[in-house]
């Protein structure tokens, strides 16, 4: 029991590790360059995710659907990591990691271990490879997922920072809990709700992308709350 997710977090810390070594090798314009790269890159993937889930082929008619609950999820979802401080409660833990690190002359630090950990922790990977590892003991999709993440973490190590390194903290903590709590969370995630799950959480992956590339500030952390609404709109009368 677990076993993916220590898989997982042992690939991050890897790859954090290579990346501070492989980043001592390069030019500051170097880094920016895979700053922007990794950016377009998630929000790519990000915006594959979602088209994946708003888009269908009906009667040789490309069509688009669930524009309302992405609209919804999103509005209702912010709303509630606003007035939370879902975001302040990340960026607090992250000064904390710094300040434990003895990492204080890393002006970076922060916002790489928010972006990263946002990254690799939103998805519908890591909630349906937990369960399965959870409910059967298979792992394999906690594997796949250590495998892509150590790819994220360490270009995103390499140009952003050290702080990326330690987003396998949330990654430990949601994986671990969802899978000791699979059979209790199994009977209620039906196809619908991972679906709209995966659409919600690739959108906020994309939203990551912009951050990153445009030197954006989009909350991605306060719209966390939205995958919650996302899976609960599944369960509505239609």
């Amino acid at each position: 029991m677990g076993l993916g997710t220590l898989i997982n977090c042992a690939a991050i810390i890897i790859a954090g590790i290579l990346g501070r070594i492989f980043s001592k090798l390069l030019k500051n314009k170097v880094q920016k360059a895979l700053v922007l790269s990794s950016g377009v890159s998630i929000f790519f993937i990000g915006l594959a995710g979602s088209m994946q889930g708003m888009l269908s082929i009906s009667e040789g008619t490309l069509k688009s659907g669930r524009t309302m609950l992405l609209v919804i999820s999103l509005a209702i979802g912010a709303l509630i990591g606003e007035i939370i401080g879902i975001e302040e409660g990340f960026e607090r833990f992250g000064a904390y990691l710094k300040k434990k690190t003895k990492s204080d002359s890393d002006q970076g630090f922060i916002a790489a271990f928010v972006t990263t950990s946002l990254t690799v922790s939103i998805g519908a990977m890591a909630i349906v490879g937990s369960m399965q590892e959870g409910i059967a003991g298979d792992y394999s999709t906690l594997a796949l997922k250590a495998v892509l993440d150590f790819i994220v973490v360490f270009v995103m190590s390499a140009s952003m920072g050290k702080g990326a390194t330690f987003s396998f903290v949330p990654v430990f903590i949601l994986q671990m809990s969802i899978t000791y709590l699979s059979k209790l969370i199994a009977p209620y995630m039906t196809d619908l709700a991972i679906d709209y799950l995966s659409l919600v959480g690739s959108v906020l992956i994309a939203c990551i992308g912009i951050n990153l590339v445009f030197d954006k500030r989009v909350s991605v952390a306060n719209m966390l709350p939205a995958l919650i609404v996302a899976m609960a709109a599944a369960y509505l009368p239609l």
